[in-house]
């Protein structure tokens, strides 16, 4: 498996905000598709891995190990 730069629970800003107005998202399931849950309204979304990444622009908070 490859190394990836994030991982479950970290909070991350995507390149688009979501149509509530917030650009914060949790990561709350990985696997081959990653579910992320916005931090403003609660909706969640599933992405597959590759489009996911894409769509990522940084990590704002790394989760507790």
């Amino acid at each position: 498996m490859t190394d990836t730069p994030f991982s479950l629970h970290d909070v991350v800003e995507m390149k688009k905000p979501h149509p509530c107005g917030e650009n914060q998202w949790k990561i709350i399931r990985m696997g081959a598709d990653i579910r992320i849950k916005c931090q403003g309204c609660g909706h969640s979304v599933m992405l597959p891995r590759r489009e996911f990444r894409k769509k990522m622009k940084r990590i704002i908070e790394k989760a507790e190990q």
